[in-house]
């Protein structure tokens, strides 16, 4: 779970409740309960996603969101370990040594690559195969991150109609002295739960989103380099030397103690 995420969307809501709190005590939180101002925000939106975006990637919004809601993605020191121990035992015994390691590797796209190795591939097919899969995952986040910014957009925009459409009533009954305080709370509150929804929810899940794709695609500009060094019977220290340049200074001292046996085999 990320909690970046979770502790933003908590904080903000724990400074409205006590900012109406501390206003207007517990009667202050009426006004909010408008549902008639949800239904027009938030089912707005989400109409108008259905208008702009196929059933099916909207329908994939949940999963969307669980990647939202992920924590970080995968260590890319240990990457760059597995791949240093490959070298070593290619080196040592043959790529066919490798098929009872790729067995046991985690990560589904660093396994495959492995395999080709395995298999003989040369490197101009490894790298076409390897780069085609990275420009469908790209594509599949992009859609993810505009959905998300499409819903950011019209949530305020579905906010505003809901104030014009609680003034047209306040106005329609004018006469009606009563009616008009909750007229009022309908509009405002549909700009409050558009504009909310909108800047604190939808833009900046379009914004994580895009973070989580450009960590995920780096771990596999990482596999890919590795895979070609692998292929090309690079040595374990030339390998390390690679990889580690993709790597952030505090994660470089997480391979410093696979150097020695690099250098040894």
């Amino acid at each position: 779970m990320d909690i970046a995420t979770i502790m933003g969307i908590i904080a903000f809501l724990g400074l409205i409740v006590t900012s109406i709190w501390a206003a207007e005590g517990i009667a202050g939180f009426r006004p909010f309960a408008n549902m008639e101002a949800i239904l027009v925000v938030m089912g707005g939106t989400f109409c108008a996603t259905l208008v702009n975006y196929p059933l099916r990637q909207v329908v994939g919004l949940g999963q969307i969101l669980r990647k939202v809601l992920r924590s970080s993605g995968e260590d890319t020191s240990e990457i760059v370990n597995t791949f240093v121990s490959l070298s070593q035992k290619a080196k040592r015994d043959g790529f066919l040594a490798l098929q009872a390691d790729v067995r046991a590797i985690p990560n589904d796209f660093l396994r495959r690559g492995v395999q080709l190795v395995i298999d003989g591939a040369d490197q101009e097919f490894i790298r076409n195969m390897l780069e085609t899969e990275i420009g469908f995952i790209r594509e599949r986040h992009k859609i993810g991150q505009e959905i998300f910014n499409a819903m950011g957009t019209y949530a305020p925009a579905f906010g505003i109609i809901g104030t014009v459409l609680g003034m047209i009533l306040m106005l329609s009954t004018i006469e009606d002295v009563e009616a008009v305080p909750r007229r009022m709370a309908f509009a405002l509150a549909a700009a409050f739960y558009g504009l909310g929804s909108g800047y604190l929810l939808f833009l900046p899940m379009g914004g994580k989103l895009r973070r989580r794709s450009e960590e995920e695609l780096l771990v596999k500009e990482i596999v890919i380099r590795g895979v070609l060094l692998l292929q090309s019977g690079a040595t374990p220290s030339v390998v390390e030397a690679n990889l580690k340049a993709y790597l952030e200074p505090a994660k470089r001292v997480l391979i410093k103690s696979t150097t020695p046996a690099a250098e040894k085999a």
